[in-house]
């Protein structure tokens, strides 16, 4: 919702102070189509020369995070901190028992009841391949949070594509402008022998190829970058949290203070009250016994 705000403040403010200031319209409009099949046909080709399919459809995709924000809200922190806790006591209790539900998450009681986190793939993914790797022995705390930081480091330069792809066309826009503005003015010049009146609306609407250039990449497109970066930024907490769990468990701290560990290294906005999550988890208790 803030994203069509913001859009839509970016158009009243600058068109509105234009035409408050005695500009016409008339020629921008007229000109407008032109300059837009110039400068964004031109955009969109430089954006898939320089991209695979892959990365046009992820940013395509992207794109909605601007209006969509962030995915995970503050009721899904809780709910990933109330499933950790879950499969650490399992894994204490039986690690044969965990078997079951790392191997084969789609079918755990554990995670079905955490549907959200379970369509995550990564979120799922990054959890059992950890205490995969704990029940294996591979219980050095140190080298699995190297492990875990290179594995979010590297999907965080994944996810963050998008965000590069966009900023890419929004430095590009300003030249485009100028190569639009430039072949209006050739245009002109074909024509210096009609009258100032026709002269000066082609010089117009030859600036409006640069206006549309500088107004495309600072007013839309660099913000949609910086948006889908910081969404993705935001988002990547989520993951940062189950490394923060999984690694106090591999310490051998009490599954309590293991939660409390996440919680308290949550960002403040999406952080679970303390009273709130201690109900949960003693909820989560009773129906164990």
């Amino acid at each position: 919702m803030i994203g069509a705000i913001g859009i839509l403040v970016i158009f009243v403010m600058v068109f509105g102070g234009y035409m408050l200031a005695g500009g016409k319209m008339g020629i921008i409009l007229a000109a407008l189509p032109f300059e837009m099949i110039m400068i964004g046909g031109a955009a969109t080709g430089a954006f898939l020369l320089s991209n695979d399919a892959a990365g046009v459809k992820t940013t395509a995709r992207d794109i909605a995070k601007v209006f969509k924000g962030p995915k995970w809200k503050n009721a899904d922190y809780r709910d990933l901190l109330c499933l950790l806790f879950e499969l650490i006591r399992i894994a204490r209790a039986s690690p044969v028992a965990l078997e079951e539900h790392i191997e084969n998450p789609g079918e755990s009681p554990v995670f079905a009841r955490y549907p959200r986190i379970l369509q995550d793939h990564e979120a799922v993914d990054l959890i059992c391949d950890t205490l995969r790797a704990a029940s294996m022995n591979y219980d050095d705390p140190h080298q699995v949070e190297e492990v875990l930081d290179k594995r979010m480091e590297t999907n965080q330069h994944h996810a963050l594509h998008s965000s590069h792809a966009l900023q890419s066309v929004a430095d590009a826009l300003p030249a485009l402008g100028i190569v639009a503005a430039v072949l209006g003015v050739i245009k002109t010049m074909g024509s210096i022998d009609q009258p100032p009146e026709i002269l000066g609306k082609m010089i117009g609407s030859a600036l409006v190829g640069t206006f549309l250039g500088v107004f495309l990449a600072y007013g839309l497109v660099g913000p949609f970058a910086n948006r889908v970066k910081s969404v993705v930024e935001e988002d990547s907490h989520f993951y940062l949290l189950i490394r923060e769990v999984l690694v106090a468990n591999l310490h051998n701290h009490p599954a309590n203070i293991c939660i409390e560990v996440g919680r308290q290294n949550t960002p403040h906005h999406v952080r679970p009250g303390f009273s709130e999550l201690e109900e949960a988890l003693r909820g989560l208790k009773q129906e164990a016994a």
